[in-house]
């Protein structure tokens, strides 16, 4: 099989089973970010393993599902905002636990461990949020985050079909060579039709305010993207993972949707519904 094969045979694997996560309800949607966040989590750590310093997996993980979980439920109604108050002991907990663990560098193992939460489960808990915003509030619409991942999947199967066929010039070229702007116009254009389209169906948003989201999902996705690339450059790997064949791991398949989350929630707030 070859690499543009096992792309396509899992990208459409992909779309399946996170459309449907998506369609059959908040606990399904839920579940499904807790999974990318977890792989995610544990990838990352794996990483930037440094001799002498030691990673709280176990607590990154505990207090990534206080943080969703808690969110989740003060969202939908379920449980109290005050829930959320339970990440501060979570926290603290994780520096207490240091003071036990014999590492010859422990804040270093402190720092990657909380850097991991910042930059994956935080834009996640973003996304966990996207599809109660609209009005009634806390009621779950699906259209809202499966219209931001086919908005994604646009942009980057496009960027990646157009980059690799008509690519000429670098976008940026010290991070990611392979990347290029002709790729990038491919992206952003084949995200603005698909807003195009889904406007015929979507009617939480204008046609202006998903043509503005698309974008934005375009330009941070694009950051994102080249964040991660920095990263992989940094530890001079090609891919973060094997997890995903053809598309490498969870950060690999998940960055633009790391650096798009924040501002869609961002965004889709400012509207006030």
């Amino acid at each position: 099989m070859t690499e543009f094969s096992r792309r396509t045979f899992t990208g459409t694997g992909l779309v399946i089973v996170i459309m449907s996560a998506t369609w059959c309800g908040p606990y399904s949607f839920m579940t499904l970010l807790l999974l990318i966040d977890l792989l995610s989590l544990m990838e990352f750590y794996r990483l930037l393993e440094i001799p002498g310093a030691r990673t709280s997996k176990i607590g990154a993980a505990l207090l990534s599902m206080v943080l969703m979980l808690s969110g989740f439920g003060a969202i939908t109604h379920l449980t109290s905002w005050k829930w959320m108050l339970m990440v501060m002991p979570v926290a603290f907990g994780i520096f207490v636990t240091a003071l036990y663990r014999p590492a010859q560098k422990p804040f270093h193992g402190l720092a990657i461990t909380f850097l991991g939460v910042i930059i994956i489960t935080l834009p996640l808990c973003c996304f966990a949020a996207i599809p109660f915003l609209a009005r009634p509030h806390g009621s779950y619409h699906f259209a809202l985050p499966a219209g931001c991942f086919l908005l994604l999947w646009a942009n980057d199967t496009a960027a990646y079909l157009s980059g690799r066929w008509l690519g000429r010039h670098p976008l940026f070229l010290r991070i990611s060579p392979k990347k290029t702007w002709e790729g990038s116009v491919g992206g952003l254009a084949a995200a603005l039709t698909a807003a195009c389209v889904l406007a015929q169906f979507f009617t939480l948003l204008s046609p202006t305010e998903l043509a503005i989201l698309s974008v934005t999902i375009v330009i941070t996705g694009t950051f994102g993207d080249l964040v991660k690339s920095l990263l992989k450059r940094s530890l001079d790997i090609k891919d973060s993972g094997t997890i995903l064949p053809g598309h490498g791991g969870m950060l690999d398949r998940f960055d633009s949707l790391l650096g798009s989350a924040p501002f869609i929630f961002a965004y889709l707030i400012l509207l006030a519904w």
